[in-house]
């Protein structure tokens, strides 16, 4: 571990090319739905009658999907820090829940870390909490560069989206449906490289539960935490369950099955 660390602080351009190369393919999923929704959300901010160049400040300082849509209406509004404010923290507060799972993972990766916590989508998240790079690959750029190519395709598509926008008009109704079709893709990618499912089952009976228990409107918070409680406290098991040893590459992984 300190062998690597020691690499990490002096990478040479062939390890950071390897680790980008390595990371380009965990994004593919991404990149198709951000290509999608992104598009969606620079033609729903042109159509507000904001700047061209606008989804793309937005998706390079605020990067916050859903929350991006919020704020160009609000920004149509009347000027309410407060509001804007509440409404940033209950749509958002989900990554608190993000970060915690993720305090292990950044750590010790230098001025990287800042920037893979400011950029952690819901996305990213579900990549980054699960692959492993592959055998020689330094971890910390092979993380960095999944962060930063998902927000790239984020910010690319929202401005194509806005140039494409100014030109045609377009009806963005049902257009965010493309996050629900690859959330579906990761959770089954996920399924399929577990060997007893038992976090998929956490992750789909504890929110059908806090859905019964809280309603539609305010499940998604309960739900976060316990699931995070319920996976540390049973993180263990379950990776003794699937086989998973601590520091394991997903080659030995495979090796080893």
């Amino acid at each position: 571990m300190k062998e690597s660390k020691t690499m990490q602080a002096v990478p040479g351009s062939g390890v950071v090319w390897q680790a980008f190369r390595a990371a380009a393919p965990q994004t593919v999923p991404v990149f198709a739905g951000y290509l999608v929704l992104g598009m969606g959300y620079g033609i729903y901010v042109q159509s507000l009658g904001l700047p061209v160049w606008m989804p793309m400040l937005m998706g390079t300082v605020v990067y916050g999907g859903s929350l991006e849509f919020v704020l160009a209406s609000l920004l149509l509004g009347t000027f309410s820090p407060l509001s804007a404010f509440l409404m940033a923290l209950m749509i958002q507060a989900r990554h608190l829940f993000y970060g915690l799972a993720m305090l292990e993972r950044y750590k010790g990766y230098g001025l990287r870390s800042f920037y893979m916590i400011f950029a952690m989508s819901d996305e990213t998240f579900s990549i980054t909490c699960s692959a492993e790079p592959p055998q020689g690959i330094d971890r910390g750029w092979f993380m960095f560069f999944i962060t930063l190519l998902d927000q790239f395709y984020w910010v690319a598509s929202a401005g194509l989206g806005a140039v494409v926008g100014s030109v045609l008009p377009f009806s963005t109704k049902g257009v965010d449906f493309v996050m629900t079709a690859m959330f579906v893709v990761i959770f089954l990618n996920q399924w399929e490289k577990e060997k007893q499912h038992y976090s998929g089952i956490i992750g789909l009976a504890v929110p059908l539960v806090c859905l019964v228990l809280f309603g539609s409107g305010s499940f998604l918070l309960p739900s976060m935490a316990c699931i995070l409680v319920l996976l540390l406290v049973l993180r263990k098991p379950i990776e003794r369950a699937d086989g998973i040893v601590p520091g394991q590459t997903e080659k030995q992984k495979e090796a080893a099955q």
